[in-house]
Protein backbone atom coordinates (compact mmCIF):
# COMPACT_ATOMS: atom_id res chain seq x y z
CA UNK A 1 0.00 0.00 0.00
CA UNK A 2 1.85 3.33 -1.16
CA UNK A 3 1.43 6.12 0.77
CA UNK A 4 -0.09 9.50 -0.23
CA UNK A 5 0.82 13.12 0.28
CA UNK A 6 -2.43 14.34 0.26
CA UNK A 7 -6.17 13.09 -0.29
CA UNK A 8 -8.92 15.00 -0.03
CA UNK A 9 -12.19 14.58 1.19
CA UNK A 10 -15.09 15.54 -0.33
CA UNK A 11 -16.12 17.20 -4.06
CA UNK A 12 -17.26 20.61 -3.61
CA UNK A 13 -16.24 24.12 -4.34
CA UNK A 14 -12.90 23.70 -1.33
CA UNK A 15 -12.48 19.89 -2.25
CA UNK A 16 -11.74 20.93 -6.24
CA UNK A 17 -9.83 24.16 -5.43
CA UNK A 18 -7.60 21.95 -2.98
CA UNK A 19 -7.21 19.39 -5.53
CA UNK A 20 -6.44 22.21 -8.30
CA UNK A 21 -3.95 23.69 -6.00
CA UNK A 22 -2.25 20.71 -4.75
CA UNK A 23 -1.89 19.08 -8.08
CA UNK A 24 0.37 21.94 -9.75
CA UNK A 25 2.42 21.96 -6.53
CA UNK A 26 2.58 18.37 -7.48
CA UNK A 27 1.71 16.52 -4.70
CA UNK A 28 -0.51 14.02 -7.04
CA UNK A 29 -3.95 14.60 -5.23
CA UNK A 30 -6.11 11.82 -4.41
CA UNK A 31 -9.73 12.91 -4.13
CA UNK A 32 -12.28 10.95 -2.22
CA UNK A 33 -15.34 12.97 -4.13
CA UNK A 34 -18.06 10.52 -2.63
CA UNK A 35 -20.14 7.17 -3.48
CA UNK A 36 -23.64 7.76 -6.43
CA UNK A 37 -25.93 5.77 -4.08
CA UNK A 38 -29.52 6.37 -3.18
CA UNK A 39 -28.30 6.79 0.38
CA UNK A 40 -26.24 10.28 -0.70
CA UNK A 41 -29.05 11.27 -2.62
CA UNK A 42 -31.89 11.60 -0.20
CA UNK A 43 -29.05 12.60 2.37
CA UNK A 44 -27.94 15.86 0.27
CA UNK A 45 -24.51 14.11 -0.29
CA UNK A 46 -23.63 12.80 -3.74
CA UNK A 47 -20.31 13.79 -5.76
CA UNK A 48 -19.79 17.28 -6.60
CA UNK A 49 -21.71 18.79 -3.15
CA UNK A 50 -24.24 21.30 -2.80
CA UNK A 51 -23.64 23.56 -5.79
CA UNK A 52 -24.51 20.34 -8.18
CA UNK A 53 -28.33 20.90 -6.80
CA UNK A 54 -28.90 24.28 -8.12
CA UNK A 55 -29.34 25.62 -11.09
CA UNK A 56 -28.26 29.93 -12.16
CA UNK A 57 -25.29 30.56 -10.47
CA UNK A 58 -25.19 34.66 -10.94
CA UNK A 59 -22.51 35.89 -7.80
CA UNK A 60 -19.67 33.76 -8.84
CA UNK A 61 -16.75 35.21 -10.16
CA UNK A 62 -15.56 35.29 -13.73
CA UNK A 63 -19.22 34.05 -15.19
CA UNK A 64 -21.16 36.67 -16.36
CA UNK A 65 -24.19 36.00 -18.26
CA UNK A 66 -23.81 35.03 -21.96
CA UNK A 67 -24.13 32.10 -23.96
CA UNK A 68 -20.64 29.36 -22.88
CA UNK A 69 -22.01 26.44 -25.15
CA UNK A 70 -18.83 26.42 -26.57
CA UNK A 71 -16.64 26.83 -23.84
CA UNK A 72 -18.66 24.18 -22.12
CA UNK A 73 -18.03 21.69 -25.02
CA UNK A 74 -14.23 22.62 -25.09
CA UNK A 75 -13.56 22.63 -22.06
CA UNK A 76 -15.45 19.45 -20.35
CA UNK A 77 -15.08 15.76 -21.17
CA UNK A 78 -16.93 14.80 -24.12
CA UNK A 79 -18.53 11.49 -22.24
CA UNK A 80 -19.10 13.60 -19.43
CA UNK A 81 -20.25 16.69 -21.00
CA UNK A 82 -23.34 14.32 -23.20
CA UNK A 83 -24.83 12.95 -20.25
CA UNK A 84 -25.45 16.79 -18.77
CA UNK A 85 -28.67 18.66 -18.58
CA UNK A 86 -28.45 21.46 -22.04
CA UNK A 87 -26.66 24.95 -21.34
CA UNK A 88 -29.34 27.38 -20.64
CA UNK A 89 -27.66 30.02 -22.70
CA UNK A 90 -27.86 32.74 -19.46
CA UNK A 91 -24.50 32.00 -17.67
CA UNK A 92 -23.34 29.45 -15.62
CA UNK A 93 -25.58 26.69 -13.95
CA UNK A 94 -24.29 24.15 -10.75
CA UNK A 95 -23.15 21.61 -12.49
CA UNK A 96 -21.69 22.92 -15.03
CA UNK A 97 -19.34 25.49 -12.58
CA UNK A 98 -18.71 22.28 -10.76
CA UNK A 99 -17.55 19.83 -13.41
CA UNK A 100 -15.79 22.62 -14.47
CA UNK A 101 -13.94 22.29 -11.62
CA UNK A 102 -13.13 18.84 -11.53
CA UNK A 103 -11.91 18.91 -14.91
CA UNK A 104 -9.87 21.60 -14.45
CA UNK A 105 -8.66 19.51 -10.96
CA UNK A 106 -7.87 16.22 -13.32
CA UNK A 107 -6.42 18.56 -16.16
CA UNK A 108 -3.49 18.88 -13.45
CA UNK A 109 -3.59 14.55 -12.70
CA UNK A 110 -5.74 14.66 -9.46
CA UNK A 111 -6.84 11.31 -9.04
CA UNK A 112 -10.54 10.73 -8.57
CA UNK A 113 -11.95 7.68 -5.96
CA UNK A 114 -16.10 7.96 -6.56
CA UNK A 115 -16.06 6.34 -3.04
CA UNK A 116 -17.01 7.61 0.66
CA UNK A 117 -14.69 7.59 3.37
CA UNK A 118 -16.25 5.97 6.32
CA UNK A 119 -13.90 5.62 8.86
CA UNK A 120 -10.43 7.77 9.72
CA UNK A 121 -7.77 7.19 12.23
CA UNK A 122 -5.88 10.62 12.79
CA UNK A 123 -4.09 8.52 16.13
CA UNK A 124 -1.15 7.53 13.51
CA UNK A 125 0.78 8.69 11.15
CA UNK A 126 0.97 8.80 8.57
CA UNK A 127 -2.74 8.77 8.89
CA UNK A 128 -5.36 5.63 7.62
CA UNK A 129 -8.60 6.18 5.68
CA UNK A 130 -11.19 3.23 5.10
CA UNK A 131 -13.39 3.99 2.27
CA UNK A 132 -16.82 2.15 2.20
CA UNK A 133 -15.30 -0.83 -0.26
CA UNK A 134 -12.97 -1.54 2.59
CA UNK A 135 -9.50 -0.47 1.20
CA UNK A 136 -7.36 1.28 3.00
CA UNK A 137 -5.23 4.48 2.27
CA UNK A 138 -2.17 5.68 3.75
CA UNK A 139 -1.97 9.20 3.70
CA UNK A 140 0.84 11.99 5.14
CA UNK A 141 -1.74 15.04 5.11
CA UNK A 142 -5.76 15.45 4.96
CA UNK A 143 -8.02 17.81 3.70
CA UNK A 144 -11.47 17.40 4.90
CA UNK A 145 -13.83 19.33 2.51
CA UNK A 146 -17.02 18.00 2.85
CA UNK A 147 -19.35 20.50 3.47
CA UNK A 148 -22.66 21.13 5.07
CA UNK A 149 -26.54 19.96 3.76
CA UNK A 150 -29.51 22.04 4.24
CA UNK A 151 -31.79 20.92 6.36
CA UNK A 152 -35.32 20.37 4.81
CA UNK A 153 -38.43 19.65 6.57
CA UNK A 154 -39.12 16.12 3.98
CA UNK A 155 -42.16 16.99 2.70
CA UNK A 156 -42.36 15.19 -0.84
CA UNK A 157 -43.93 19.12 -2.57
CA UNK A 158 -40.77 20.30 -1.21
CA UNK A 159 -38.35 17.97 -2.69
CA UNK A 160 -40.52 18.55 -6.41
CA UNK A 161 -39.94 22.20 -5.96
CA UNK A 162 -36.64 22.53 -5.12
CA UNK A 163 -34.76 24.87 -7.99
CA UNK A 164 -37.75 25.80 -9.35
CA UNK A 165 -38.98 28.09 -6.54
CA UNK A 166 -37.60 26.00 -3.30
CA UNK A 167 -34.46 26.85 -2.15
CA UNK A 168 -32.23 26.97 1.39
CA UNK A 169 -30.02 29.79 0.53
CA UNK A 170 -31.68 33.60 -0.12
CA UNK A 171 -28.08 35.01 -0.57
CA UNK A 172 -27.86 32.39 -3.20
CA UNK A 173 -30.88 32.52 -4.98
CA UNK A 174 -32.55 35.75 -3.76
CA UNK A 175 -31.73 37.82 -6.69
CA UNK A 176 -33.03 35.83 -9.83
CA UNK A 177 -35.59 36.95 -12.11
CA UNK A 178 -38.24 34.46 -10.51
CA UNK A 179 -38.30 36.11 -6.90
CA UNK A 180 -38.09 39.15 -8.25
CA UNK A 181 -41.15 41.54 -6.85
CA UNK A 182 -43.17 38.55 -6.08
CA UNK A 183 -44.01 37.64 -2.67
CA UNK A 184 -41.95 35.14 -1.11
CA UNK A 185 -41.95 32.76 1.87
CA UNK A 186 -39.22 32.02 4.52
CA UNK A 187 -39.58 29.20 6.68
CA UNK A 188 -37.70 29.76 10.58
CA UNK A 189 -37.22 31.66 13.60
CA UNK A 190 -34.12 32.00 14.38
CA UNK A 191 -31.06 35.05 13.23
CA UNK A 192 -30.75 32.94 9.86
CA UNK A 193 -34.24 33.41 9.41
CA UNK A 194 -34.49 36.96 10.34
CA UNK A 195 -31.63 37.72 7.86
CA UNK A 196 -32.68 35.59 4.95
CA UNK A 197 -36.00 37.72 5.14
CA UNK A 198 -34.25 41.19 5.48
CA UNK A 199 -31.98 39.94 2.12
CA UNK A 200 -34.70 38.68 0.19
CA UNK A 201 -36.71 42.15 1.22
CA UNK A 202 -34.58 43.76 -1.27
CA UNK A 203 -36.04 41.52 -4.33
CA UNK A 204 -39.38 40.67 -3.29
CA UNK A 205 -42.76 42.80 -3.01
CA UNK A 206 -43.72 41.03 0.45
CA UNK A 207 -41.73 37.97 2.45
CA UNK A 208 -44.10 35.79 4.82
CA UNK A 209 -42.01 34.87 7.59
CA UNK A 210 -43.61 31.23 8.89
CA UNK A 211 -42.44 30.80 12.31
CA UNK A 212 -44.58 27.47 15.02
CA UNK A 213 -44.15 29.73 17.71
CA UNK A 214 -45.58 32.99 19.05
CA UNK A 215 -42.47 34.68 19.28
CA UNK A 216 -38.73 34.45 17.43
CA UNK A 217 -36.32 32.72 19.00
CA UNK A 218 -33.59 35.21 16.92
CA UNK A 219 -31.83 37.37 19.34
CA UNK A 220 -33.77 40.57 20.67
CA UNK A 221 -32.58 43.32 18.09
CA UNK A 222 -32.48 40.82 15.07
CA UNK A 223 -36.63 39.96 15.87
CA UNK A 224 -36.93 43.73 16.19
CA UNK A 225 -35.46 44.41 13.01
CA UNK A 226 -37.80 41.64 11.45
CA UNK A 227 -40.97 43.03 13.30
CA UNK A 228 -40.44 46.41 12.06
CA UNK A 229 -39.87 46.25 8.56
CA UNK A 230 -42.88 46.73 6.59
CA UNK A 231 -41.77 44.30 3.80
CA UNK A 232 -42.02 41.39 6.33
CA UNK A 233 -45.34 40.00 7.47
CA UNK A 234 -44.44 37.58 10.50
CA UNK A 235 -47.12 34.44 10.02
CA UNK A 236 -46.99 33.26 13.56
CA UNK A 237 -47.97 29.87 15.17
CA UNK A 238 -47.73 28.32 11.60
CA UNK A 239 -45.92 25.14 9.66
CA UNK A 240 -45.29 24.57 6.76
CA UNK A 241 -47.83 22.46 5.45
CA UNK A 242 -47.49 22.18 1.35
CA UNK A 243 -45.72 23.45 -1.04
CA UNK A 244 -47.97 24.45 -4.31
CA UNK A 245 -46.98 24.83 -7.79
CA UNK A 246 -47.41 23.78 -11.39
CA UNK A 247 -44.53 22.08 -14.37
CA UNK A 248 -44.45 25.66 -15.84
CA UNK A 249 -44.19 27.64 -13.13
CA UNK A 250 -42.76 26.25 -10.55
CA UNK A 251 -43.86 27.60 -7.31
CA UNK A 252 -46.74 29.38 -6.91
CA UNK A 253 -47.74 29.04 -3.20
CA UNK A 254 -47.71 26.63 0.39
CA UNK A 255 -50.10 25.89 2.60
CA UNK A 256 -49.47 26.06 6.03
CA UNK A 257 -51.03 24.56 8.48
CA UNK A 258 -52.48 26.28 12.55
CA UNK A 259 -50.08 24.91 15.41
CA UNK A 260 -53.24 26.33 17.76
CA UNK A 261 -56.19 25.36 15.66
CA UNK A 262 -56.85 22.82 12.31
CA UNK A 263 -57.46 25.77 9.87
CA UNK A 264 -55.09 25.45 7.01
CA UNK A 265 -53.99 28.97 5.47
CA UNK A 266 -52.96 29.48 1.98
CA UNK A 267 -50.32 32.25 0.80
CA UNK A 268 -49.54 33.01 -2.71
CA UNK A 269 -45.96 32.70 -3.19
CA UNK A 270 -43.12 32.23 -6.12
CA UNK A 271 -40.59 30.97 -3.89
CA UNK A 272 -40.35 28.98 -0.45
CA UNK A 273 -36.66 29.68 1.22
CA UNK A 274 -35.67 27.16 4.14
CA UNK A 275 -33.92 28.74 6.96
CA UNK A 276 -33.92 25.78 9.47
CA UNK A 277 -29.96 25.54 9.73
CA UNK A 278 -27.59 23.65 7.97
CA UNK A 279 -25.88 19.56 9.16
CA UNK A 280 -22.22 19.66 8.55
CA UNK A 281 -21.12 16.19 7.08
CA UNK A 282 -18.53 15.37 10.07
CA UNK A 283 -20.37 12.33 11.58
CA UNK A 284 -17.68 10.11 9.71
CA UNK A 285 -14.97 11.65 11.64
CA UNK A 286 -16.71 10.13 14.98
CA UNK A 287 -14.76 12.45 17.33
CA UNK A 288 -11.50 12.27 15.92
CA UNK A 289 -11.07 16.10 15.22
CA UNK A 290 -12.34 18.62 17.69
CA UNK A 291 -15.82 20.19 16.65
CA UNK A 292 -18.22 22.81 17.71
CA UNK A 293 -21.35 22.79 19.30
CA UNK A 294 -22.76 23.01 15.94
CA UNK A 295 -20.54 19.74 14.46
CA UNK A 296 -18.50 22.44 12.41
CA UNK A 297 -14.88 21.64 12.33
CA UNK A 298 -12.62 23.79 14.42
CA UNK A 299 -9.76 26.03 12.76
CA UNK A 300 -7.48 25.66 15.47
CA UNK A 301 -5.02 28.68 13.72
CA UNK A 302 -6.56 32.30 12.60
CA UNK A 303 -6.36 33.10 9.32
CA UNK A 304 -5.18 28.91 8.50
CA UNK A 305 -6.92 25.55 7.47
CA UNK A 306 -5.12 23.87 10.56
CA UNK A 307 -7.64 21.80 13.36
CA UNK A 308 -6.84 20.09 15.74
CA UNK A 309 -4.37 17.23 14.68
CA UNK A 310 -1.37 18.19 12.72
CA UNK A 311 -1.54 17.63 9.32
CA UNK A 312 -5.39 17.24 8.84
CA UNK A 313 -6.79 20.49 7.45
CA UNK A 314 -10.30 21.62 6.80
CA UNK A 315 -12.01 23.67 4.49
CA UNK A 316 -15.32 25.12 2.69
CA UNK A 317 -18.51 24.74 4.47
CA UNK A 318 -17.86 21.38 6.38
CA UNK A 319 -15.91 24.31 8.81
CA UNK A 320 -17.89 27.64 8.17
CA UNK A 321 -21.44 28.05 9.42
CA UNK A 322 -21.41 32.02 8.60
CA UNK A 323 -20.75 32.64 5.25
CA UNK A 324 -21.68 29.10 3.40
CA UNK A 325 -20.89 30.39 -0.20
CA UNK A 326 -18.95 28.71 -3.00
CA UNK A 327 -16.68 31.23 -3.66
CA UNK A 328 -15.63 31.62 0.06
CA UNK A 329 -15.53 27.75 0.32
CA UNK A 330 -13.00 28.13 -2.87
CA UNK A 331 -11.20 29.77 -1.24
CA UNK A 332 -10.42 28.21 1.53
CA UNK A 333 -9.57 24.95 -0.72
CA UNK A 334 -6.77 26.94 -1.96
CA UNK A 335 -5.76 27.89 1.83
CA UNK A 336 -5.63 24.06 2.44
CA UNK A 337 -3.44 22.62 -0.33
CA UNK A 338 -1.19 26.00 0.30
CA UNK A 339 -1.22 24.76 4.23
CA UNK A 340 -0.92 20.91 3.55
CA UNK A 341 2.25 21.47 1.38
CA UNK A 342 3.64 23.87 3.71
CA UNK A 343 3.27 20.82 6.34
CA UNK A 344 5.20 18.69 4.01
CA UNK A 345 7.76 20.21 3.12
CA UNK A 346 8.57 20.96 6.99
CA UNK A 347 8.45 17.65 7.52
CA UNK A 348 10.14 16.13 5.00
Amino acid sequence: MGREKVVIIGSGPAGWSAAIYAARAELSPLVFEGAITEENRVAGTLPLGQLNLTTEVENYAGFPAGDLTGYLDSAIDPDVRQIMAPHSKHGISGPELMELMRQQAKNFGTRVVTDDIVEVDFKQHPFRLTASSGEVTETETVIVATGARANYLGLPSEEAYKNRGVSACAVCDGALPRFRNKPLVVVGGGDSAVEESTYLTKFASKVYLVHRRDQLRASKIMAERAQSNDKIDIVWNHVLSEVTGTDNDGVTGVVLKSTVNDEPKEVEATGVFLAIGHTPNTAFLKGQLELTDKQYIVLTTPFRTNTSVPGVFAAGDVADDYYRQAITSAGAGCMAALDAERWIAAHE
